[in-house]
């Protein structure tokens, strides 16, 4: 199996970088909070190979003696193989920036064997605290994890380089806790076309995301709903369809929601870790109450009345036959109930619990990676 690395700087990631941005020293020695904990758990408990990489400027010269610098080094190193963290291999570049060495990051001349038949460079991952190390993650064809404790970026030109490096960054945090957490939690975004003659659809999903939304189906009111799922669930979602709505609405929603349940199936996998139920949720004049249940079996009930015909350009007949079809295509049961005045109010209210229910039941517990079934599976 090929191996899967953590290249690690040293400096501001592990050690809190001092001012003058030399570790030489022990009093200089402040470990990063958490990191003996979290790296350790990460040594200990997940398949990486961990290697440390670092610019140490000007080793050797007078601007670093070794006799200060290696003293230091050997202390960290054993602090952390005490805490059962071993790094397969620490490398350590000694020029000056300005010489812009083929083996200074972000540069890759002292990793050359990683570009092997040996390693998974594509599931690995670059941690540290400069954008040079994202750079790295970029040349290296990995992902890179930032810990950026100072949000002001600085100049226009780190700016401009930050934007350019941003789809490189997995994750952006200081605390080891959450990269701990990221890197057991699996990854759970999922993609999905779905092609019939009635309908073309494509659906992103991404569980574990922040609430961002970029929904087109054709209906207006259907987006804005969609977009509640999103939004409240916080998880990020793209979708795009093209459907027939010159015969009328009824396609593009079912086949929509078919597709998204889908998702939802590919995204939990085997559903380790979960909390798997969850909501009720009050919207002026109305509450909705949203239950679900991602146990492997479809099934809704429904108690909601509508006595318009339409919201916008959406059928009400199609509320009950939506939900529908995302049970059958997330096999998951749902059992929604709602009560109020006002039209548009119940059924945003319905769709912000089914959200908030979603959110409840996909919410992962990295110390607790159980099954919650005693079956055995779901």
């Amino acid at each position: 199996m090929k191996k899967k690395v953590l290249f690690i700087d040293r400096d501001g990631t592990m050690i809190k970088e001092p001012e003058d941005q030399q570790v030489d020293a022990f009093e200089k020695i402040i470990f990063y909070p958490k990191v003996f904990t979290y790296l350790g758990k990460i040594a200990k408990e997940l398949d990486f190979t961990l290697v440390m990489v670092t610019n140490q400027d000007g080793l050797g010269t007078s601007s670093l003696p070794e006799e200060n610098f290696w003293p230091v080094q050997k202390f960290i190193i054993q602090c952390f193989e005490n805490e059962g963290v071993t790094f397969e291999e620490v490398i350590i570049d000694k020029t000056f920036a300005k010489d812009n060495a083929s083996t200074r990051k972000p540069n890759t001349g002292l990793l050359t064997e990683y570009f092997s038949e040996g390693y998974d460079l594509e599931h690995s991952f670059v941690i540290g605290d400069r954008l040079t190390d994202i750079e790295l993650a970029k040349n290296l064809g990995a992902k890179g994890i930032f810990i950026n404790e100072n949000s002001n970026l600085g100049t226009d030109e780190i700016t401009v380089k930050r934007e350019v490096l941003n789809k490189f960054i997995a994750l952006e945090t200081d605390d080891w806790k959450r990269i701990y957490e990221f890197l057991k939690l699996k990854n759970r975004t999922v993609e999905l076309s779905r092609n019939t003659n009635e309908t073309n659809i494509y659906i992103k999903l991404n569980l574990d995301g922040t609430g961002k939304s970029n929904i087109s189906t054709g209906i207006a009111f259907f987006d804005h709903m969609l977009d509640q799922i999103a939004r409240h669930g916080q998880m990020d979602v793209t979708i795009k369809v093209t459907g027939d709505l010159d015969v009328d609405e009824h396609h593009t929603i079912e086949d929509t929601m078919i597709a998204l349940g889908e998702v939802f199936a590919k995204a939990l996998g085997n559903k380790m870790g979960i909390d798997r139920y969850g909501f009720c949720l009050p919207m002026d004049d109305c509450l909705a109450q949203v239950a679900i249940d991602f146990g492997g079996r479809n099934w809704l009930v429904w108690d909601a009345d509508f006595k318009r015909e339409k919201i916008g350009e959406m059928p009400t007949e199609m509320f009950f036959h939506l939900f529908k079809s995302f049970t059958d295509g997330a096999k998951c049961n749902l059992n929604i109930k709602a009560e109020g005045v006002n039209e548009h109010h119940k059924i945003e209210a319905i769709f912000k619990a089914f959200a908030k229910a979603i959110k409840a039941a996909v919410k992962r517990d990295s110390e607790k990676m159980i099954l919650p079934s005693t079956k055995g599976m779901l």
